[in-house]
């Protein structure tokens, strides 16, 4: 069976992470997806590492471990869209493409003639998306943007991090790019929403998608107890706000995560434990009440939690069905036999001659699974494939760009 979008083509100017996400969730639905990087440098992460890919020898290629996170499934051409060569090849790709995705800054690609007005006017059908910080439009639009920065503008560094009265209390960014992440999810559903209305005569349509717009959007319940009971929310560390006891505790060994999320699992946990009274306490029964006397409840299972191990800990729980874990690092994650079970570590043959490892994709079809047969491409690697192919440049007309740099 094709894929869900394998009648899909996708002309991607993105770089970095969140438009490289995108494109690489519809590349593993099925779509040709073309990435167009500068000549000579590509896509800013290619360089950033350390880690880098190594080929069969054992040296380090050009391609970052960063870079190969999100290229998976592309073709890669190289394109100089500054240049009017550049970017009449721009509008004629344009043309036979179904999605733009673009993270330029505001007006950029105006100033290029490769607006959505102006392409629009070439294919009434195409979907184009911009990626951007702040949004097209407000005070500030203009300004450029980074995760770390909307973490922080967004709200979720305030909720995240220890307790201020605490040692290491403070705010805290989570350990990946999230709001790239968040927003390239974001940004494939409105996508394949889009798609979905042109194919029922919609037409194209103007995606505009901002970075802190999706942080503000990802803090979920948090904001809608502010809206709801005008109180700030404020960090809890490896706490919840609303579900006690939801956090690590110390074992004899290691750490622990319990994660009670009812009343129910309380009293299965008490009873693990050996102390059946304190799911009978009126304080503790209820969720209500534990999140009220949550100050005296904590330090008394902190201390339980200490009496075993955490393996043994976890053995008994999950008998109980209580739900627990254990924290792992990324080793740990991908020797666990669920993880292996579910085959989240592929492995995709390159020209390398070594299979380059990617993280499986969550989306699990029954009829038209994702496949992994196309590695992030190497810079440039199929750009006289398209120009010639899609295009129907000749040998002499690519080799004209090339010298010209445009290539």
């Amino acid at each position: 069976m094709p894929r869900p979008l394998s009648h899909i083509r996708v002309l991607d100017l993105s770089r970095v992470l969140a438009g490289p996400w995108a494109s690489q969730n519809l590349a593993d639905l099925g779509a040709e997806v073309i990435k167009v990087e500068r000549p000579g440098a590509g896509d800013d992460t290619r360089g950033w590492g350390p880690p880098w890919f190594k080929d069969k020898d054992g040296k380090d290629t050009r391609e970052s471990s960063y870079y190969l996170s999100c290229n998976r499934g592309k073709k890669s051409i190289t394109l100089d869209i500054s240049k009017p060569e550049g970017q009449k090849i721009v509008r004629e790709l344009a043309a036979k493409c179904d999605v733009l995705i673009e993270n330029y800054k505001v007006g950029t690609l105006a100033r290029y003639g490769l607006s959505y007005a102006e392409l629009r006017a070439i294919n009434p059908r195409l979907i184009y998306c911009s990626i951007t910080g702040f949004g097209q439009s407000g005070p500030y639009a203009p300004r450029p943007g980074y995760d770390f920065v909307f973490q922080g503008m967004g709200g979720l560094m305030s909720i995240t991090g220890e307790r201020d009265d605490l040692p290491g209390g403070g705010p805290q960014k989570v350990g990946i790019a999230i709001t790239d992440v968040l927003t390239g999810m974001y940004a494939s559903l409105a996508i394949t929403a889009a798609i979905t209305h042109c194919e029922r005569g919609g037409g194209g349509q103007y995606i505009d998608m901002a970075l802190l717009d999706c942080m503000v959007a990802f803090n979920a319940n948090q904001i809608s107890g502010y809206f709801v009971s005008g109180n700030i929310p404020k960090r809890y560390g490896n706490a919840h706000a609303n579900v006690v006891p939801y956090q690590v505790f110390p074992c004899k060994d290691g750490h622990i995560i319990l994660a009670i999320g009812n009343d129910s699992q309380f009293a299965s946990l008490c009873k693990v434990a050996g102390h059946p009274e304190l799911a009978e306490d009126e304080r503790y029964r209820q969720m209500s009440g534990r999140i009220v006397n949550r100050e005296s409840l904590i330090p008394m299972i902190a201390d339980i939690m200490k009496t075993r191990g955490m393996h043994e800990w976890i053995e008994a729980l999950e008998a109980a069905n209580v739900p627990c874990g254990p924290i792992n690092n990324m080793q740990q994650v991908f020797e666990d036999p669920q993880v292996q079970h579910r085959g989240l570590k592929v492995e995709i043959p390159t020209p390398a001659g070594v299979p380059c490892p990617t993280v499986a994709s969550p989306m699990r079809f029954s009829e038209t699974p994702v496949e992994y047969t196309v590695p992030p491409p190497t810079l440039g690697e199929h750009t006289q494939e398209i120009l010639q192919g899609l295009l129907g440049l000749d040998q002499q007309a690519v080799a004209a760009l090339a010298a010209k740099g445009i290539i």
